[in-house]
């Protein structure tokens, strides 16, 4: 968390003058419902959001060192935290994995209202084994001592590996996800060190016509399982589950193709109609009918539509316009030599 919150405030500006909760949930990569209304908040809300994120972010994780009750809430903040943070937006599994270590902020007399307490209980048989051993001193034994040694050892070998880390936290050019051995054993973490401000989308698109200049083509939308498209469709819901293809089509829409050229090849897939392809889309405008002739990619800059507004009352959750092409029509036969020079193979009847 502290490593999140230092890429934050010395990042994008936004997250120093409180406004990058003005367009994030817009702009994060696969927004869902909820985001489209907590988009709409007061001005005042956002920046009350963003105060707290700097808070649980930064000051919080140091919570843990200031004793029990301190741990403790570290834990309960922390949690609740990463619960609107899945209620917020899809990102996957991330915030139920930052979960899981928080749980060790609670020992068992925090838990032990979960548990019966009557006579015979399993609370009450474990405070009878407590105050059993309580001012023991059992010899040690030689398997007791083996995993003393190698607790030790571990610990000494991940703090020997956390320097890089730390100093990477302390650095002015913090380093944003990254490891620094080659066992991914400690690594650096933050996302959201910079917020995009306005939402572009690829939009991939088909014909059936022979001539993709003519002005009567008919080009009609794929359209993904999650990430935005129709804009009358709802954002969808899906976190813990991860759809990496319409991950990467969020990194895609603001660079190039040129850049990511992996959806070169995935449109050289949907031309030749492969089933492994489609299966990663939610609607296939050809299924059913023979393959496209040509592919294209548009670019799109999309935004939330108004709640009560004309666009709303149409049931659109998106108004979207068309910023330009992001990759030119293309056709099976001219993407031989493209597939030939990457060493790909040559997806269909290519």
């Amino acid at each position: 968390m502290l490593g999140a919150g230092l890429i934050k405030i010395r990042g994008d500006r936004c997250w120093r003058d409180l406004t990058c909760m003005d367009f994030h949930y817009e702009t994060q990569p696969m927004p869902n419902p909820v985001a489209y209304y907590l988009h709409h908040s007061p001005w005042w809300f956002h920046r009350f959001e963003t105060l707290s994120n700097h808070f649980i972010e930064l000051l919080v994780p140091f919570f843990l060192f200031l004793g029990r009750r301190a741990c403790i809430i570290h834990g309960v903040l922390q949690i609740l935290f990463q619960a609107v943070l899945i209620v917020s937006g899809n990102l996957s599994f991330l915030n139920w994995l930052t979960m899981v270590p928080s749980l060790a902020c609670f020992d068992d007399a925090t838990l032990g209202f979960l548990f019966p307490s009557g006579p015979g209980s399993l609370k009450d048989r474990v405070l009878q084994m407590q105050r059993d051993i309580r001012g023991a001193r059992p010899e040690p034994r030689f398997g007791s001592v083996v995993r003393r040694a190698a607790n030790v050892s571990l610990g000494v070998l991940l703090a020997w590996l956390s320097v890089p880390v730390v100093l990477n936290l302390l650095s002015s050019r913090q380093v944003m996800n990254t490891h620094f051995n080659s066992l991914h054993i400690v690594n650096t973490y933050g996302a959201f060190g910079s917020i995009t401000k306005e939402r572009a989308e690829v939009i991939l698109q088909g014909t059936a016509s022979s001539n993709a200049s003519a002005p009567d083509a008919m080009w009609e939308d794929y359209e993904f399982k999650c990430k935005p498209g129709d804009p009358s469709r709802r954002p969808c819901l899906i976190s813990p589950y991860h759809y990496r293809l319409d991950w990467l089509m969020w990194f895609a829409a603001f660079q190039t193709y040129e850049h990511n050229d992996w959806i070169i090849h995935l449109a050289g897939k949907l031309l030749a109609s492969d089933a492994e392809a489609l299966s990663l889309l939610a609607h296939n405008p050809f299924a059913g009918r023979p393959p496209p002739r040509w592919v294209r990619g548009e670019h799109y800059r999309y935004k939330f539509s108004r709640p009560g507004g004309r666009h709303a009352a149409e049931g659109k959750w998106w108004v979207r316009k068309r910023i330009g092409a992001y990759f030119p029509p293309l056709s099976l036969e001219e993407l031989r030599p493209y597939f030939r020079d990457r060493g790909w193979p040559l997806p269909g009847p290519l």
